[in-house]
C-alpha cells in the first residue's frame, strides 16, 4: 500500500456501536479527497465487544490498523499510542462517538496547509447538556487567560497536526486537554477551524464531573512545568527566599527587643517568625533536590527542532 499522506488517529473506548458507521463515514472523506491514508483506531482497553467489531471492520480494508490496550489506561496514554504508530504527514484525531464529523477533514488539512502546525477545532454549536457545556467553558476562559493562547475550545476531539508535532508532544495523565498548549510552548503555530458537532448517538460520555476539577489542576501542572522545567530552583527557590527573609527580619526584631528588655517572653511573633524560618529552609531544599533530579534530565529538553541542515 501507498504510504500515507493522511493519518486519522481515533482513540475508542466502549464504542463498539459507534465505530462501524464512523469508519464508513470517514473512509468515504478519504477517498472522495483522493490523498492517501491510513485509519488507525486505538483500542483503550474496552469491554463491550468493541476488539471484536475492530476486528471484523480490519478484516475488509487494508487502510485500516487497530492498536488494542490490554486494559483502560486513559486517552493521554491511547493518543501517546497512537502518535508513534502513524506515518502520515498530517494526522486528524477525532474521537470514537459520532460527535466530531469526518467532512471537517478536508477543512483542517486546508488550515495546516496555510502554515499552521496544530489545528484545534471549535464547536461553537455543542450538543451536550449545560452540564458539561458551562463548565467546559469556564474551563476553556481560564486556560485562555493563564496560557495567553486565545482559543475558543481546547479540548475539542477533532484536531489536525503535523506529523514534527505529534512526535514533540509528551502527554499523560488527563494532560491531552491541554495539547494546544503544549503545542504553543514548543514553538508551532496553533490554530483553530469552527467544525460541526453532532449530538451522541450511542452509549454515554466516558467523563464525569470531577474532569473539570482534574483539568485545573492540570493546567497549574502545564503552566508551572513550561515556566519551571529548566531551573525548578528558581520557582521554589524564590518562594523560600521570600519566606526566609520575612522570617529573619521578624527574629532580628524579637532579638532586638530581648537586648532592650533584657528578658525575652514568648510571643506569637516569634513562633511565626521561626515557622516561617523553618519554611523558608524546606522551600529552598525543594528546590535543590528538584534541581538535582532536573539536571539528570537535561537532554529532554522543551524543544522542538523545525529544520535540519547538512
Amino acid at each position: 500500500m501507498t504510504a500515507p499522506h493522511v493519518s486519522i488517529l481515533v482513540p475508542a473506548y466502549n464504542e463498539v456501536e459507534s465505530l462501524g458507521p464512523l469508519h464508513d463515514h470517514v473512509t468515504r472523506v478519504m477517498q472522495a479527497l483522493a490523498r492517501p491514508y491510513e485509519i488507525v483506531v486505538v483500542g483503550d482497553g474496552s469491554t463491550d465487544g468493541t476488539l471484536e467489531e475492530l476486528e471484523r471492520l480490519v478484516a475488509g480494508d487494508d487502510h485500516l490498523r487497530v492498536i488494542s490496550l490490554r486494559r483502560n489506561c486513559g486517552k493521554s496514554a491511547a493518543l501517546t499510542v497512537g502518535f508513534r504508530e502513524v506515518r502520515g504527514e498530517y494526522v486528524i484525531t477525532m474521537d470514537g462517538d459520532l460527535q466530531d464529523d469526518p467532512d471537517e477533514i478536508p477543512g483542517l488539512l486546508e488550515k495546516l496547509e496555510e502554515g499552521y502546525d496544530l489545528v484545534s477545532g471549535w464547536k461553537r454549536r455543542r450538543h451536550d447538556p449545560i452540564s458539561k457545556r458551562f463548565p467546559s467553558r469556564v474551563f476553556n476562559f481560564v486556560t485562555a487567560r493563564v496560557s495567553g493562547l486565545r482559543l475558543h475550545d481546547f479540548n475539542c476531539g477533532i484536531k489536525a497536526y503535523r506529523r514534527e508535532v505529534v512526535r514533540s508532544l509528551r502527554i499523560y495523565g488527563d494532560l491531552y486537554r491541554f495539547i494546544p498548549v503544549l503545542a504553543d510552548r514548543l514553538g508551532f503555530r496553533v490554530g483553530e477551524k469552527e467544525v460541526r458537532h453532532h449530538p451522541r448517538r450511542f452509549g454515554r460520555s466516558k467523563y464525569g464531573a470531577a474532569r473539570f476539577i482534574n483539568g485545573f489542576l492540570d493546567l497549574l501542572t502545564v503552566m508551572f512545568l513550561g515556566r519551571s522545567r529548566r531551573s525548578p530552583l528558581h520557582v521554589f527557590g524564590r518562594i523560600g527566599g521570600f519566606l526566609l527573609t520575612v522570617g529573619l527580619a521578624i527574629c532580628i526584631y524579637m532579638l532586638g527587643i530581648w537586648l532592650v528588655e533584657s528578658a525575652l517572653r514568648v510571643r506569637p511573633m516569634l513562633i511565626g517568625g521561626v515557622i516561617l524560618v523553618i519554611l523558608g529552609i524546606q522551600f529552598i531544599s525543594m528546590g535543590l533536590l528538584a534541581e538535582m533530579v532536573a539536571s539528570t534530565h537535561r537532554e529532554d529538553e522543551d524543544y522542538a527542532i523545525r529544520r535540519r541542515l547538512p
